[in-house]
């Protein structure tokens, strides 16, 4: 499901509400979409696509990658 207002989630290690996660990213939350569980596969910004995985070592943690909306390409 595609939601284009902003649903807290929270890992084992931090909540993410929308302005921690602006200013992890440094841009604008546009959407996210929730597969299933409460936590994003992926948050669309104004100039990224941001990939949250898992990460499960000792705790519940997420990597956060981002990818540029529109690459130039020459």
């Amino acid at each position: 499901m595609i939601l284009c207002e902003w649903k807290d989630f929270s890992t084992d290690t931090e909540t993410y509400t929308q302005n921690v996660f602006e200013k992890l990213v440094d841009d604008e939350f546009q959407a996210m979409m929730i597969e299933g569980d409460s936590i994003p596969s992926y948050i669309w910004t104004n100039n990224f696509v941001c990939i949250i995985k898992r990460n499960a070592r000792m705790y519940n943690d997420i990597s956060i990658t981002k990818i540029h909306r529109n690459p130039v390409c020459e």
